[in-house]
Formats: structure tokens, sequence, C-alpha cells
């Protein structure tokens, strides 16, 4: 998932971004409203965390712009303004959630998901997510395959949830980079075929039947029965 966090002090963005990237989320940082509104047209993202105390623009504009410019992501307002009024303000501006500073970084992530399965599915979401014989835990971010548990780094677990949640879909390295890694990324890295192989060696060591497929010259995809891919 990729998060556009919008704060301007640099000590709480770092921790923010430090502590979302630890729990497999992308994160672009903006410090101010304009750069706000600029990375929202040139990036794709799954949810923004705004600051209401914005330089340029305030948290409250910028969400009124996104919503008009067709944002259609959950944004959630992060706000020391605990005024009724304040929270009233925002949630008409089109934010879908807000939170009082300071705050525990856990309840920041517990917000971040509740908006993000809401947006997701209209049904809360399995906590096990399955193709074939393999499985991925969206709690613990482990995964098992007809045997132990298999112990994901955090960009691992990203992009084997990425590829579980599109079985059979092709999926080139452009669409991986968006999702799972963030606007700092070398375009011309080698980074999404090291994670992959790292994938392959943890889900499909021992196996008969490779899961994690390449396409020469498309992408990646993750096989499952029901869709017809090979190697």
């Amino acid at each position: 998932m990729r998060v556009l966090l919008v704060e301007d002090d640099p000590q709480i963005a770092a921790f923010i971004a430090r502590g979302l990237r630890a729990n497999s989320y992308a994160v672009d940082v903006a410090g101010d409203g304009e750069q706000a509104l600029y990375d929202s047209e040139v990036n794709n993202y799954d949810i923004a965390i705004l600051d209401v105390r914005l330089p340029i623009k305030d948290g409250f504009s910028v969400c009124r712009e996104l919503r008009a410019n067709s944002f259609h992501a959950p944004i959630l307002l992060l706000t020391a303004l605990d005024d009724p009024e304040d929270i009233i303000c925002g949630l008409n501006c089109g934010a879908d959630d807000y939170l009082t500073k300071p705050f525990e970084f856990s309840i920041l992530l517990a917000r971040l998901r509740a908006l993000l399965r809401r947006r997701l599915s209209p049904q809360p979401l399995s906590r096990t997510i399955q193709v074939e014989d393999l499985q991925l835990n969206t709690r613990d971010h482990t995964a098992t395959r007809g045997g132990p548990t298999i112990r994901l780094t955090a960009k691992e677990y990203a992009l084997l949830e990425l590829l579980m949640l599109h079985p059979g879909e092709v999926l080139n390295r452009e669409a991986i980079v968006e999702r799972v890694w963030d606007g700092n990324l070398d375009p011309f890295s080698n980074v999404v075929d090291v994670y992959m192989n790292r994938l392959r060696k943890k889900i499909d060591h021992g196996f008969a039947k490779p899961l994690l497929l390449t396409r020469r010259g498309e992408g990646f995809v993750l096989s499952d029965s029901s869709h017809d891919s090979h190697n």
C-alpha cells in the first residue's frame, strides 16, 4: 500500500514514515499543501495522512481540493485541534477519519488499517489470503505453504501480498514499484528482481510446482489454477 504523508514537522514526518515503512507501507512525504496536491496528481495512493496545520495551504483546503480533483482514497486528518467544530470541519471537507495529536503510533496504524479494509471491501477482510496451497497471514505478516511458518521482511510481505491479491494477473515492474516502493526508488534499480528471487527461495523451494513466475518482457505473476499462467 502506498501512503501520501503530508506533515510539515520533519521529526514527526520521519517518525511516522519510519513506522509505516516497517509495517510494509510505501510512503511519500510532502511538507506543505501545494506539494501534497502535486504528488496526488502524479502518483496513485491508497491512503493519505494529512496534517491540518500546513504551510502555504492548510489541511482543510488541501482535503477539499483533493476531493474536488477526484482523489478517492481515504484521508486521515492529523490535528492538534480537538475542538468539535474543527473535527466537523475536517470531516465535512472530505476526510474519512481524524486523529488528535499527540497519538500512539499503534493507534494510527489501526486507524489506517480500518480505513483500508473499508475501502478494499464492504465485508471484513479475512485474516488469511490463500492462493493454491500458499497462505498469507495479514495480521502477523507470515506465510505458510504446507509446512513451517515462513518469516517475511516488510518488503517481502508487501510484494507477496500484492501478488496474492492479483492471482493470475501479470504485474509489470512499474506497477509493482508504484504499490510497494515509494518515490525514492531508482527506476533503473533491479530491486524488484532481487526481492522476487528472495520470495522464490522462501515460497517455491522444495515444491514441485512453482507459484512465483516470470513472464519475460511482461512482468511477474503468482500462479493460480483458475488462470493460464506459464513461466
